[in-house]
């Protein structure tokens, strides 16, 4: 099984993107972000015709996720995180699409830091913790998987020092982070590439794409019983580099039928990806 998620930066603005990337890649469950429509002009036409069939929240100008399952319908099970009524920010999303558990997120971005939008992420990140605490309690297989906005470590960026002062590496957001994983989850990219420098997002400003002055902030976390399924992890570089694309290039995941046999070695795919 594959899954992947994708921070589309406008869903209709970059639909024959999307379609094309859907169409060369054929993921099982894919998770977009940033759709950038309000609910009504979600392309589900579009997307029922390439064979896939849609769950979203949509947003107008802002935000939005989706989980888009190929062939099936997926079943829901969450809108929103819990622990605020008043937060209308469509950030979160979660279905179960065959056997699996899917948490669809955009974690806010934060910046500037300090301030009213650092103050709102690390709760939303709170809230997160504390919900994803909950499913791996209830012990179903789970996939988080997103724009996390958090760079995890220095490995992470293409150059630490620029980026100290930002939200995505700011140290709260990296002890969250830390602390979601501790959990029990499995950075699935980390896990099959714990010493590459592997990147996901590339601003479109000071010729970023070019120079590969990239930043990991998309992830894809699996709960234990997922984790010995995990066989293959990348991201589909050549996707950020067409013309008129998103910023962030597809991560995904690729899970085997049945966990891996104890003892046995896990597997370490051919990543698309870029590096110095």
């Amino acid at each position: 099984m594959r899954i992947a998620t994708f921070n589309v930066n406008g869903v209709n603005g970059r639909l024959a993107h999307l379609l094309e990337w859907l169409s060369e890649t054929q993921p099982d469950i894919a998770c977009l972000q940033e759709l950038k429509a309000p609910q009504e002009k979600f392309p589900v036409a579009a997307l029922r015709k390439a064979g896939y069939r849609a769950l979203w929240q949509g947003q107008a100008r802002w935000n939005g996720v989706a989980i888009l399952a190929r062939g099936t319908e997926p079943v829901e099970t969450r809108r929103g995180l819990p622990g605020d009524d008043a937060d209308v920010q469509s950030r979160y999303i979660e279905a179960a699409v065959n056997g699996i558990l899917i948490g669809c997120l955009y974690l806010p971005n934060g910046n500037p830091q300090p301030g009213p939008k650092f103050d709102y992420k690390m709760d939303w990140f709170k809230r997160l913790t504390e919900h994803a605490a909950g499913l791996l309690a209830d012990k179903h297989p789970v996939v988080l998987i997103g724009d996390f906005n958090v760079i995890p470590t220095d490995l992470d960026v293409y150059k630490p020092e620029s980026w100290k002062d930002d939200a995505l590496m700011h140290p709260k957001a990296q002890r969250a982070f830390r602390a979601l994983l501790a959990q029990g989850w499995t950075d699935s990219l980390r896990a099959l590439h714990p010493d590459e420098r592997i990147y996901t997002f590339w601003d479109y400003w000071r010729n970023a794409w070019a120079r590969n002055a990239g930043l990991r902030i998309d992830h894809a976390l699996l709960s234990p019983s997922l984790s010995s399924r995990l066989i293959a992890a990348g991201v589909d570089l050549e996707v950020r580099g067409r013309e008129g694309a998103s910023d962030h290039a597809p991560v995904w995941i690729e899970l085997a039928d049945k966990p891996a046999p104890r003892g046995s070695s896990r597997p370490r795919a051919a990543r698309r990806t870029k590096s110095d």
